[in-house]
């Protein structure tokens, strides 16, 4: 055999080989692993999506549409489409970045966001919401040089009132980081928006709907080219809410004014049905404009809204915690009525000041604390109804604090009741951020501070001051109990929960927390001196002559500082204060009650009373004032007045108890 032959067998044998090799490699590819592969390439070919539910609409009692849907672009990026090339995926990013108007960072911005939302490298990760439609409408024309990215439509929530009603319903943006485990087991993705506070919040499982799916197939740059199978997704409920938006509108509108009056930065206004515990009004300033979170707000705006130091993210009439004042005064005159600490008849004589002995030293003059009513003069003989007409402060000292050998009501049995009218625990109310106030004690006391407690701090508890605190709310609910004769109700903001085939799946139902535990004519006895505080006390402004209102003012002093840090005081000494007033009308049958309170707003009886006015005026139709109405003299009862420098001259303080049971 030849040279030739024997190459030519050989050639032979390396082609068999290879052939089979071949072959081998087409079996493996197309038989063994042809599963594998068919999967990596349904992976790559086939997407399943989720589909956002079209959230639930909220309208108000009228029927008026305070949140709606509006269609927006949205940008996510597949992981698995974006270039390997870290060249030129840093280009694409910075090209993104360009487009979206995200600033010199921008590109590291939308990585750190894929990264953060990343699930797996065939799901999409939305990495920017409000995208606008210039934009959206480059990205789509140039797909081809930004592999990966998607661009879709989406709705978003857009506010019709925006900051008018925006402490109420809140807003929305990306699932908190400390929250997404929790959310990912309710069927949330990462990239999803929830609510994050208001009635967005606590009315999420509502108004979110249930998410649909779609089977698609797409293309090698993402895009989507046919849909295989789709299950669409089930609308959110649609929520009614009790807020009238035209007396939502004109309690802003008098607050507003209200606040500019007394140069207070800080003021809230709620009102509320007595009878069903309906919320009708509640505004809080300074606010914000919700609409600047929908699609994600910016870091300038987030900026400027948390560094203001009256903090307008902050709904401060559930959130925010001060002292009550003189409002808080119908919790120890109720109480104390049903105790049997005092009774109708009751008297005590306010001289305008009283010196309280000191323990150690009883018999020292010098050692004595004096504790000061507002009205200087004094206002002689009060009966309870009296003390609430005029809001004598002596009358409340000795009531609850007592003196000498008169024992009053005590901080115990003060704190227990208080606890009955909802102070120091959250009403319930749908809103988020609520807070509980603050109902001290001689144990919170000690545990805090390391001292006993002391009479004088039953004092300073009696008149709404020292340690107790309040929201706003927690204020109207136990003036709205004292209006309905006794009964705590929840505060509530839903007032219909539709479908959206528009079937009503719930109606609101008052909510009774609890009956007041207090004899009706003991209540009837509060009531009448709120209503002659109105007629002739210290809510005079407050008189409508078509309306029988009855209201109790309150002006509750609070330490403020200096830049320095130096306490402030006014010319004669005395600390700020915040004005209070709160009302309920008609006084026969009751069916509004509000709450007004301004932050360092001065006297309640000044800049709180003549908010509440024009509230009242609105909600019964009736013209607005053009006069103030003139005070009546206040009568002292034919008392002796006590003044400061004849109880100065006093070897020992005298009590200035006169009970008459």
């Amino acid at each position: 055999m030849g040279i030739p032959r024997r190459r030519f067998i050989a050639f032979q044998i390396v082609a068999f080989v290879c052939l089979g090799m071949i072959v081998a490699r087409l079996w493996q590819l197309q038989v063994v692993s042809s599963q594998t592969y068919r999967a990596s390439a349904d992976a790559n070919r086939f997407r399943l999506v989720s589909i956002d539910a079209p959230r639930g609409i909220i309208y108000d009692r009228a029927g008026r549409m305070l949140v709606r849907n509006v269609p927006s672009f949205t940008l996510s990026l597949v992981p698995a489409g974006l270039p390997e090339d870290e060249d030129e995926r840093r280009a694409m990013m910075e090209r993104l970045a360009e487009l979206l108007d995200m600033g010199p960072e921008g590109a590291d911005e939308l990585e750190t966001r894929l990264a953060a939302r990343l699930v797996n490298q065939y799901a999409p990760v939305r990495v920017a919401d409000e995208v606008s439609r210039p934009a959206a409408f480059i990205i789509e024309e140039e797909h081809l040089m930004l592999p990966g990215a998607v661009i879709e439509a989406v709705p978003v929530r857009q506010y019709v009132d925006g900051s008018l009603t925006a402490h109420v319903l809140g807003y929305m943006g990306h699932i908190p980081n400390n929250q997404i485990e929790a959310y990912r087991q309710r069927g949330y993705n990462l990239g999803d928006q929830v609510g994050l506070v208001g009635l967005e919040y606590t009315q999420e499982d509502l108004l979110a709907g249930v998410k649909g799916q779609k089977h698609i197939e797409v293309d090698a740059f993402e895009r989507e080219v046919r849909v295989i199978a789709s299950q669409p997704p089930g609308p959110g409920d649609n929520v009614v809410i009790t807020l009238d938006l035209d007396l939502q509108q004109a309690t802003e509108n008098a607050l507003r004014d209200g606040m500019a009056a007394a140069g207070s930065r800080v003021g809230v206004a709620i009102a509320m049905d007595p009878r069903t515990g309906e919320v009708l009004s509640f505004v809080s300033l300074p606010n914000f404009d919700n609409n600047l979170f929908s699609g994600g707000i910016s870091h300038e705006d987030l900026v400027r809204l948390s560094s203001d130091p009256a903090l307008p993210l902050v709904n401060h009439g559930v959130s925010g915690q001060y002292p009550p004042g003189s409002v808080f005064k119908i919790v120890p005159a109720t109480a104390a009525l049903q105790e049997g600490v005092i009774d109708r008849r009751t008297t005590f004589r306010c001289g305008g000041m009283l010196w309280l002995p000191n323990k150690l030293f009883p018999n020292d003059p010098a050692q004595a604390t004096p504790f000061y009513c507002w009205r200087t003069a004094g206002h002689g003989n009060l009966t309870v109804q009296e003390a609430i007409t005029q809001s004598c402060d002596i009358f409340f000292y000795l009531a609850t604090g007592g003196f000498g050998q008169f024992q009053g009501l005590g901080i115990e049995r003060l704190a227990e009741y208080a606890g009955a009218y909802g102070f120091g625990a959250a009403t319930g109310i749908e809103l988020s951020g609520e807070l509980s106030g603050l109902l001290p004690s001689d144990k919170w006391k000690r545990q805090n501070y390391g001292e006993s407690w002391f009479t004088g701090d039953t004092y300073n508890a009696s008149i709404g001051q020292g340690f107790i605190l309040a929201t706003p709310l927690q204020v109207l609910n136990a003036t709205a109990a004292i209006a309905n004769g006794g009964t705590l109700y929840r505060p509530q903001l839903v007032y219909q929960v539709i479908d959206p085939e528009g079937q009503v799946l719930h109606t609101l139902q008052p909510e009774p927390i609890r009956d007041i535990p207090v004899d009706d004519a003991h209540i009837q006895l509060v009531r009448q001196g709120m209503r002659e505080a109105v007629t002739r006390g210290t809510a005079y402004m407050m008189r409508i002559p078509e309306v029988a209102v009855a209201g109790k003012t309150g002006s509750a002093e609070y330490a403020a500082f200096d830049e320095e840090g130096n306490l402030l005081v006014d010319e004669h000494g005395y600390l700020p204060t915040h004005a209070w007033f709160t009302a309920f009308a008609p006084y026969e049958d009751p069916e509004i009650a509000l709450v007004v309170f301004l932050e360092g707003g001065g006297e309640g009886s000044q800049t709180a009373v003549p908010v509440a006015s024009r509230i009242l005026r609105h909600y019964f139709q009736l013209d607005q004032p053009t006069a103030v109405p003139t005070p009546e003299p206040v009568s002292l009862g034919g008392a002796e007045v006590v003044t400061e420098a004849e109880q100065a001259d006093q070897s020992a303080p005298e009590a200035v108890v006169d009970t008459q049971q």
